[in-house]
């Protein structure tokens, strides 16, 4: 019997997805998380925050239907952007202005779906650390 997963442990995917040092964690990590029922996606991003918001939700979107995480419906789609959306309104006011960079983790599980976004925030040599997430159900 396959164990239901709730929106804090699909979102505790997210976080760990997002948080991965490298591509071979990261995949060992997605391999684990998918034996127990939850399907995850990640993708890096780097830019301006201010133009960097619409390519960070569009690359959510676009990673999780590429990784199976959602299908082509727009209520999926929906839902990761809506998800994407909130992550990034967390970490805005520390980032606006500023260049960021660092890891969007998406995961779903049933009907929950979860986006982090774990950046780093560049000011010289005086780089901050900020992480949003977003849940949405379908």
């Amino acid at each position: 019997m396959e164990h239901i997963y709730g929106s804090k442990d699909v979102a505790r995917a997210a976080i760990l997805v997002s948080t991965t040092r490298s591509r071979e964690e990261e995949s060992a990590l997605r391999r684990q998380l998918a034996n127990d029922g939850i399907i995850t996606a990640a993708v890096d991003y780097g830019g301006e925050l201010m133009h960097a918001a619409p390519k960070v939700i569009e690359r959510a979107v676009v990673a999780s239907r590429r990784e199976g995480v959602i299908g082509e419906t727009h209520h999926e789609e929906g839902a990761v952007a809506g998800a994407a959306r909130e992550a990034l309104a967390q970490i805005f006011d520390k980032a606006l202005g500023f260049n960021v960079g660092g890891k969007i983790g998406i995961a779903r599980h049933g009907e929950h779906v979860s986006v982090c976004i774990f950046f780093q925030v560049g000011l010289l040599h005086l780089n901050e650390v900020a992480i949003g997430l977003g849940h949405r159900a379908i």
